[in-house]
């Protein structure tokens, strides 16, 4: 396996693939194979060679949050009174655990942290907001947006 901050050298067959795989996991190797023109037993190794190194992280099903009851997208910037690294990572170990934060990005400047937040209503928001954020003492700003529409959603990557 290769460090994972070390980009991993793929070729065109291994990016048609990759292209493939994000557009649907799902493929058979037979009809992968077909799709990027090359063997199976080919596909088959390219594709575990890049499970083994990382560069394909995890293979998912995608849902649609509003069929499923959680149609309130939050983003909300937090910004804590100590940066100090431990109190990041600290924080960072805190929101994490919480199934509603989908994403957690550490960013400068500015705020500390961006989290995308997916709940079922405002309720639901309020009350996570006061679990996350108003009990941990070193939390001094958090600033919510809520999604109105969503334009894009995308999970490939260009490759």
């Amino acid at each position: 396996m290769s460090d994972q901050n070390t980009p991993t050298l793929l070729d065109e067959l291994d990016k048609r693939i990759l292209q493939q795989l994000q557009s649907d996991a799902s493929l058979s190797n037979q009809a992968l194979a077909e799709r990027v023109h090359a063997s199976a037993p080919t596909c088959l190794r390219r594709v575990k060679r890049m499970i083994d190194e990382g560069v394909i992280a995890r293979q998912v099903a995608i849902l649609s949050p509003e069929k499923i009851g959680l149609g309130l997208t939050a983003i909300v910037e937090i910004t804590l009174d100590n940066q100090a690294s431990e109190q990041l990572v600290a924080f960072e170990k805190w929101v994490v655990q919480e199934p509603a934060v989908q994403q957690c990005y550490r960013v400068s400047p500015g705020p500390d942290f961006v989290l995308m937040i997916q709940v079922a209503d405002m309720a639901a928001y309020h009350v996570l907001a006061h679990r996350l954020f108003a009990g941990q003492a070193n939390v001094r700003n958090v600033r919510s947006f809520f999604s109105i529409l969503r334009s894009k959603f995308e999970t490939r990557l260009a490759v």
